[in-house]
């Protein structure tokens, strides 16, 4: 004894649209826009003064300062007190025309403390132009 539970015509035609082509069509569509949007950058556009200072006449001096594996410091091959000596001769450097370029240059086995801490006294008496130069250059 089974159940009929249709509209009992069963050869009734289904009356649904096809969407798969109209979904297809729309994403063909999203893909073209976002195609066509132009490139977003990130940057920030500044208009930076321009200066036309001539160089200096006289090239600045140069200072080399070598720290060495032992926390010995050497300023132009000569040995310096790590204290007060160098602190009165970055003060010198930090505050003379025209500004003198400082060379650090570090052993390669001296511990990074005893550059940092080299490093930390020329910013806090205000030195301007230093720089590490590493071992590659001294071959």
């Amino acid at each position: 004894m089974g159940m009929n539970v249709g509209s009992g015509a069963e050869g009734d035609v289904m009356v649904e649209m096809n969407t798969t082509p109209l979904i297809d069509l729309m994403l063909v569509l999203i893909v073209m826009l976002i195609m066509s949007l132009p490139p977003q950058t990130h940057a920030v556009k500044l208009d930076m003064p321009v200066t036309n200072n001539p160089p200096p006449d006289v090239p600045p001096p140069v200072i080399t300062i070598d720290v060495d594996f032992d926390s010995t410091i050497y300023w132009n091959q000569e040995k310096v007190d790590g204290g007060a000596d160098l602190i009165n001769r970055l003060t010198y450097a930090a505050h003379a025309e025209p500004r003198p370029e400082i060379h650090l240059k570090p052993n390669k086995l001296a511990k990074y403390d005893y550059v940092a801490k080299v490093l930390a006294t020329a910013q806090r008496l205000g030195v301007k132009n230093i720089g590490i130069v590493g071992n590659e250059a001294l071959e």
